[in-house]
């Protein structure tokens, strides 16, 4: 089977455990996580995780039919990287003696859109936020030319390119459901 990477994003509530329930999920399939991230939605009250995972088509499938099916998640979905925008954020600690004189340092900020977060006399961190490939490159470049003492990424944060949240379209056809049905109820 030919397996490509997938963004499964899930809404819920914030529960107590959660998490653990839908990582389980995954290891029960031997699939390994890549990245995660957990954060509220533009929906008030509801949580967004965002997975990334290899997977093949059928197997991807089937997981977030099966994270769907919990009582505490309000919807599941699988995405390619052609339906989102995504990014990630990485951050370089560099000794500071090393980084002002390495050559060439004006033009690495400029091709890499690298922010400074924070100098003193024994360190840098710099800050680069782009796609898996970008945040590396450079991660790879410094530890070549100068080493880089810490390092770190963030998992992958995303939105669709679709107009509104998917969930958003599912609540309100529930909303027009329950209004419809609250109506008859009127009538009767």
């Amino acid at each position: 089977m030919n397996k490509q990477l997938y963004t499964v994003i899930i809404f819920s509530e914030n529960t107590v455990g959660l998490l653990n329930q839908i990582t389980i999920i995954f290891t029960r399939r031997q699939l390994n996580i890549e990245t995660l991230s957990v954060s509220p939605s533009a929906i008030r009250g509801i949580h967004k995780f965002t997975i990334t995972v290899y997977a093949d088509s059928d197997m991807i499938d089937k997981v977030v039919k099966q994270i769907d099916k919990r009582v505490d998640i309000l919807k599941a979905y699988y995405n390619t990287d052609e339906d989102l925008v995504y990014q990630e954020i990485a951050l370089y600690k560099l000794s500071a003696e090393s980084f002002i004189h390495m050559e060439g340092v004006e033009e690495m900020i400029r091709r890499y859109n690298i922010r400074v977060l924070d100098i003193n006399s024994d360190c840098i961190v710099l800050e680069k936020s782009g796609r898996y490939e970008e945040t590396q490159a450079l991660f790879e470049e410094l530890s070549q030319k100068i080493g880089v003492l810490q390092f770190i990424r963030s998992g992958r944060i995303a939105i669709t390119k679709s107009k509104v949240e998917r969930l958003s379209d599912m609540l309100a056809a529930m909303e027009k459901k329950i209004n419809r049905k609250q109506e008859s109820e009127k009538d009767e």
